[in-house]
This record gives C-alpha cells, structure tokens and sequence, in this order.
C-alpha cells in the first residue's frame, strides 16, 4: 500500500525503526509507523485461554501502558501503589520470564486520580538499545535495555494532571517529546535523549476555555514528513498544532470549533490530511490541512462528523478507509477523503484499546478481554471473536508474527496455532 510505504518513511527518519526491522520490532505506542499498522508478517486470527496462548506472566502492579518489543524483550511500565513504587518491566520475548525489574521513582505521594487511569499508562519508546519511559510530573528516565541500568532520571517538570498521566512520549532525531497539558499549565517539552536534560519547552498559544478542569488532555502527538521537513501533528485542549520538533516552534494551530478537553486518542495521517479526534465529553472528528502557517482554522478543516467518534481509542486509516471504532463497540467505516459514510456496525462492548491493522484485517480489543476481529474491508464482515484475560485497556503489540496483550494483570504472548 502507497499510504504504508509513506508512513515507513517518515519513521525511518525519525529514527524510531526501519522498515527493514518492523517485523521484530514493536518500538512506540502504535508500532513502528505509530499508527497501529503491523507492517510486515500476519497475525493469529483465533485463540483462547486454552490454545493460541505462547506464555501468560502475570504483571505487578497495575498499568495501561503498552507492551513494547524490540531485542528480544517486551517492555512495559507499572505502578506499586502501596509503596508507591513506579517501575519498568521487561519480559523475555521467547518464554515470558521476567528478566528486568527496574524502580525508577518513589514518589512521596501518589496524586488524585480518575478511576479509569492508572500512574503507569504512558507507553515507552525504544531506540538503539535504549528504553525511554514516561510518568507524567513523576518524571522521564532512559534505561540500558541489556543491563537495566538506570541511563538518567528527570522528574522536574511538573503540570497538575487531575487525573494522572496519560499521554505517552515520542522520540524524533535525539529528542524525547511529551504533552504536558495540566489543569494549572499547558505546553509540550522535549527532553535530550542522551542526558535528560530540557532542550526546549513551548506553551500552548490558543485561548481555552476559563475552567481550568477543560484545560487538559491525554493525546500523544504522531510524527509526520511534511515538504518543510519533519513536523508534530500535537493535539490538546481546544486546538491542534503543528511544530516544528527540532526546536518545538509552532508552525500552525486548528481550533475544534466546540469544547475540547480530555483529549486521548492520537491522530492518524494520509497524504493530505491529518484525523483529529477532540474530547472526552463530546468527541468531534476533524480531517484537517497540516501545511499551514498561523491560526488556520478558516481555511484548512477539510471536514468533520460529530457522529459516535471515540474519546480514548485510536483511529485506524487503511489507504482511503478510515474505521472509526468508539469506546461502545460502534463501529463506522468512512471515505477518508471525504467523511462520507460507508458502513455501520455495532460490535458490542467498551473500548479503551486502540486497534490493530495486520495483513487486511481489523482487530479490536475490549476492556472484557474480548478480542473482534473484522475484515478491512467496504462490506462489515466479521471473522473472529476471542475471549482472553481479564480485561483489555492498555492497546496491543505485534512482532514476529504474534500478538503481545497486556490484559488488567497479565502479559500474554499469542501465536498462530501450527
């Protein structure tokens, strides 16, 4: 597909993987190209508890990151809330033993949270034998993925998330880059890969909303190659903008055009246009221009549906698809190009996951550990249902062919029965 070979591009330059590794690799929330497509290989389209199952080990704590793969161990964040103690886990890839433990902080005290989050759900990044991890105001810090070793810790930077961090990092040419959209200030900031240390900090520039609780968001930014270089597609309270990531100068903001706060999923990007999803109340879907400068917003909101869009799970663009899965199990499959309607299903359960694309198929993961698959496809056509664990809410991974599933307290490795 044009639009796969695109994206594979743009991350090759960011540095995060390469198409030659997209198979072994599963670097960043949303995989190598950040935007939930498995690139390379297939997946297990059946199991249970019973068949299918590779390895289940359980996970302390309680976390929504994402597992993350790369040399041979899967990587993920957790909270020990009675210590408090925030961690990294690494599994090993082949047999799911716990091979690396790895305190980071110790926070004095854990801040209020919303019962739908967790201190531990930012998903880390991995690059060039390096795990960089993300918990919000309680800090960043890398970590040697062989040793374990603690590389930098940096917990300086402080917002007021009122319901825990949310938003996960991402990591373009040296830079580590993260959302702090708090209820008390509004800003993106990159870290320096290599130390830790602040290389720049940006404030939010669009007027918000007067209640400081519509002040906040949860999104994580997606990375695109633009005709002027590399850009952030960044989405927080009431507005997008776009930066430029090298020195996290604002290149172009979109207002929503209604209110937008909470705002979770990530966005995807085609050729043209880049797909917004705005807020947790009342989701709005935007098709917005990102070849901009200034305030666009007159000119550059190609179209927007107000109808069943999501509050917290990502959205899936497969060449002119794009499938719109809500946090009710209601999906719509619309023109990309145009927001034209093409089909409407309704799949049945709650949503936090994002979803997966692998090889023409669709895979859906619900917080009852039940697992839809559909085909990608202009009909609906369902394929499979499994039923597995304890509740999805963290979103999935692939590498070599199976599927990694962190469920409510355990990781599971999935593979194709022979």
């Amino acid at each position: 597909m044009q639009l796969i070979g695109r994206l594979l591009m743009g991350i090759a330059l960011v540095g995060s993987v390469t198409a030659g590794t997209a198979a072994a690799q599963w670097p960043q929330f949303r995989g190598p190209t950040g935007d939930g497509h498995v690139t390379a290989g297939s997946l297990p389209v059946r199991w249970d508890e019973t068949s299918g199952v590779t390895w289940k080990s359980t996970v302390p704590g309680r976390g929504h990151s994402s597992p993350v793969v790369a040399g041979g161990l899967v990587w993920l964040t957790t909270a020990i809330e009675h210590e408090p103690s925030l961690r990294a886990l690494a599994f090993d890839q082949t047999d799911g033993s716990l091979v690396h433990d790895i305190e980071l902080f110790r926070p004095e005290e854990l801040e209020p949270i919303h019962h739908t989050n967790t201190y531990a759900s930012p998903t880390p990044v991995l690059d060039e034998g390096k795990v960089y991890v993300h918990f919000g105001s309680y800090g960043s810090a890398c970590i040697a993925a062989e040793t374990g070793d603690v590389v930098w810790r940096n917990a300086d930077i402080k917002v007021d998330h009122q319901n825990g961090p949310g938003s996960s990092p991402v990591l373009v040419d040296g830079l580590l880059i993260t959302h702090y959209d708090g209820i008390d200030q509004q800003f993106i900031a990159a870290l320096k890969a290599a130390d830790g240390s602040l290389a720049w900090r940006t404030e939010r520039s669009g007027e918000l909303n007067d209640k400081p609780d519509m002040k906040k968001a949860y999104c994580t930014p997606a990375v695109i190659e633009t005709a002027r270089g590399l850009e952030l597609i960044s989405p927080a309270a009431d507005w997008v903008y776009g930066y430029d990531p090298a020195s996290g100068e604002e290149l172009w903001k979109i207002a929503y055009g209604e209110l937008g706060f909470s705002t979770v999923p990530k966005p995807v990007v085609g050729d043209d246009f880049a797909y917004i999803c705005t807020s947790f109340t009342r989701s709005r879907l935007l098709a917005i221009r990102y070849d901009g400068q200034g305030d666009v917003t007159s000119s550059h909101v190609a179209w927007t549906s107000d109808s069943l869009i999501p509050k917290k799970p990502s959205l899936l663009l497969i060449d002119d698809l794009l499938v719109v899965g809500n946090d009710a199990g209601i999906i719509t499959c619309l023109d990309a190009r145009s927001g034209r309607e093409i089909w409407r299903e309704r799949i049945g359960g709650n949503f936090s996951a994002s979803p997966l694309y692998a090889d023409g198929r669709i895979y859906f993961f619900s917080e009852a550990g039940i697992t839809t698959v559909i085909a990608a496809a202009e009909q609906f056509e369902l394929l499979a249902t499994n039923e597995l664990g304890d509740g999805f809410t963290a979103s999935p991974a692939a590498a070599d062919n199976a599927l990694f599933l962190r469920s409510q307290s355990a990781l599971y490795r999935i593979d194709a029965e022979n």
